[in-house]
This record gives structure tokens, sequence and C-alpha cells, in this order.
């Protein structure tokens, strides 16, 4: 597609719907603010907030000759994004995908795959790496497979992220979570190595090429993960190999930060082979749950000189003191049942915070990214969690692990709110 030489440039409100004073009048336009579930930490579970048939679409993208029994991809956290190319749009899709014969990505899967398009419709190809590498599966742009690729001066794979064996889970190394940026003409990849590898934690990779690669690793990573390791993750982690997971890219004008879950960032350096702290990551300041729960993927999104924190967290179904079901951003605990992987959302002036209260994005949308589309339309991924939950039930598990995408929908200046494009919401002249 000719996205290698070509400047592009990210779809923001910036570009597409500049700021504007609004009237009374013009406020009635726009969606109403809901009021919160009370008290703070209780989940908004209304039908009117989940993707839909008439909200949201799975994207049809082309199929591997693993994806052809099932039909579609099977895929967690779906990433897409729209860029400018030679005045085009250029839409970018990814996320975590698994081998043939195994149920989840996990204990190992086989790398990062990437899909191009023109439309958010489609068609949807598969980005054409066959020119770099013409024994590999096409679209495939990293994989722990290319170590061979090292060289002096170029890594590829670090030694870190090499697959390993152990008796208890045979051959291990998991990549998830990707995110593909376009920014001062060059293509990056943000991912994470996963909870079987030698070490878990966020990496950036760089193109030397266009979309297709061919990419290296930067760097920053050549001896571990972004950022110091913590105890955390499944007891099986060895010691020491636990780094902030879930890596992200925010850009604006000519800086860049890394960020990571559920609270870090770090400035990216002016040539983003690192980034600029390396220990005791800055934090964005919160409103946080009490008790707090663990967060995942999140995620940084500017539109209308806003900027909006997203998290991925559990709603959890329980059952209160009056016989009641409490559907609540909670901890785990005794009688508390996974239901939904949600998208919860706060607001900022500053990138850094104080950010807002959080409230329900979407129900089922958590771990995904928010984006504009070439005609200033805002829209939002999912995939359905198959883990636990709502969509691991057996009659709803056949539609999980999926790469769709869901319309949102802006409460306008008085609120600035996103919420998942809901039925009838109504209008209000005060958000």
């Amino acid at each position: 597609m000719g996205l290698g030489a070509a400047a592009a440039l990210p779809m923001t409100a910036a570009q597409a719907l500049p700021a504007a004073p609004v009237n009374e009048t013009q406020q009635r336009r726009y969606p109403a603010n809901w009021p919160d579930p009370e008290p703070y930490g209780l989940a908004d579970t209304r039908l009117d907030l989940w993707p839909r048939d008439d909200n949201s679409f799975v994207l049809p993208l082309e199929l591997r000759p693993r994806d052809r029994e099932l039909g579609r991809v099977w895929m967690r956290d779906t990433y897409v994004n729209c860029f400018v190319v030679d005045g085009r749009p250029v839409y970018v899709a990814s996320g975590t995908t698994r081998v043939p014969g195994l149920d989840a990505a996990g204990p190992w899967n086989d790398g990062l795959f990437v899909w191009v398009s023109r439309s958010l419709k489609g068609p949807w190809k598969l980005a054409d790496t066959t020119g770099i590498r013409s024994d590999a599966e096409k679209g495939k742009v990293w994989s722990p497979e290319f170590l061979g690729e090292n060289r002096p001066g170029r890594t590829v794979v670090a030694p870190w992220q090499e697959y390993w064996h152990d008796e208890r889970f045979g051959k291990r190394g998991n990549v998830w979570a990707p995110e593909v940026h376009h920014f001062k003409g060059k293509w990056y990849i943000v991912a994470c190595m996963g909870d079987h590898s030698r070490k878990v934690g966020s990496f950036m990779l760089v193109s030397e090429g266009g979309v297709e690669g061919p990419y290296r690793l930067v760097e920053g990573n050549l001896d571990k993960p972004f950022g110091d390791s913590f105890t955390g993750g499944p007891a099986f982690i060895e010691p020491g190999a636990y780094h902030h997971i879930d890596g992200g890219l925010y850009s604006e004008g000519d800086d860049a930060w890394l960020v990571l879950h559920n609270d870090l960032y770090a400035k990216f350096r002016h040539d983003m082979e690192d980034i600029v702290t390396t220990t005791d990551l800055p934090t964005f300041r919160q409103a946080p749950y009490s008790p707090e729960p663990y967060l995942e993927g999140a995620y940084v999104f500017h539109y209308r000189k806003k900027y909006y924190l997203v998290h991925a967290a559990w709603d959890r179904s329980s059952v209160d003191a009056y016989g009641s079901t409490r559907n609540a951003y909670d901890p785990p605990g005794t009688g508390r049942v996974q239901y939904q992987y949600d998208a919860i959302v706060a607001v900022s002036d500053r990138f850094e915070g104080p950010y807002s209260e959080r409230w329900t994005l979407g129900v089922g949308a958590g771990h995904n990214n928010i984006f504009m589309d070439h005609r200033g339309l805002l829209w939002a991924t999912f995939f359905r969690n198959p883990v636990a939950g709502y969509w691991k039930d057996p009659a709803h598990a056949a539609d999980a692990a999926v790469p769709g995408v869901v319309g949102l929908e802006w409460t306008g200046p008085a609120s600035n709110r996103l919420y998942v494009k809901r039925r009838e919401p109504g209008r209000t002249a005060s958000g």
C-alpha cells in the first residue's frame, strides 16, 4: 500500500474537529450525560452501554491459514488506529493472537500480526511482509522466531524474549497487547511479553521500512522491559521477572510518552530509543476506587482539548445484604464473580491529571483503545474477554475474542464524557 516512505499523521480531534465556543442551544444537540451509580465504584451495566449490532461490528480481517476453521480471526486486546498518508486514510489493526492447537495465547504464541486497510470496513489485508521474509506467514511483523535476524548493532529479539522450556508448561514465551503507531516519520509497535516469558513486561519496536517492517528492538529494551521489576502476576512467574505490562504510546506534537499499567507513564527520549526516566516513574493523578482493584490496559486519548485515561476493570457481581445483585469494580473476594471486562474512563485538562472520577465507557469493552476515523467519528475497540464471566459462558463463548469496534458519542463541552453509542440517550442543555 506504499506506506513506508510517506509521512503519516494520526487522526486527532485537533485536526478534524477544531474546538469552538458552544452556547446553550448547541449544547442541546449533545447526548445526555448519565448520572453515575452510587456509591463510587459501582459498575453501570445498562444494555445501552454494550457493543451491539446497531453500534458495532467485527472487522473483516483477512484470514490466515489458522483462521479458516473458525471463519474469523481469534483476537484479544484488539487495537485499531487511523493515520493520514499522502492525504488518504490508512487504518492499522493488531492484537493478541494464538497458535493452532492452543485455545489461548499461552503458554506460547508466535508473535505479532498487522492488518492494513483504506477503510474501517475494509477490505482488511495482512501487511505484506513477503518481501522481508518469504518463508514466514504473511502479516507476521515480529516474533521470537526471528532470533536469527539479530546482527551486531541490530537486535530483533533480545535474550529475555526468546522461547524457553520447563517441565510444567513445556514451550513458553508469549507476546500480547500490541499498539501500532506512526510518529515523526517512523512506525513503532509497543507490546508486552506475557506471563510465560523469561521477563514479563513492555517493550518497543521500530521499523526500518514501512508498517510491514522490518522491525528491531529499541536500545532501552535490550536487557529488560521498561521500568523496574516488582512482585506481581501469577505465582509461576519467576522472582524478579515481572515488570509493568500493557505498555502504550501517546504522542503530542514532537513529544511522546510511554503509558504503563495502571498509573505509570514516562517520556520518551527525543531519539525514541528509550524512556527518559527508567526508575521511579511518575504516576497519573487519579481518583481511585476504595479499595482500588487491579486494572489493566491503560490508554490515553486526546479529544477537544481534554485527556481521557482509559482502563480495563473486571465488573464483579455479588449479592448485597438485601439480596440484590451488586455490580462493582471490586477486588476479588468471597462471593464476587467476574461478570464483564469493562472499559472505564476519566477525563482531565492535563495529561498527567488530576483526572475526574471514572465512569463506565462500555460494558465488556475492556482493554481497548479509542481512535478517530477519517471522517472525524470516534470509535473504541473491544474483544469480549473469553477468560471469565459472560463471554466464557458456553452460550456466548463462540462470539468471544473478536476484533471488534464500537461507535462512541461525546456528551459535549459541559461534561466532556465519552460513552459507547447508546440507543436513545436523550438530549440535554446542561450535559
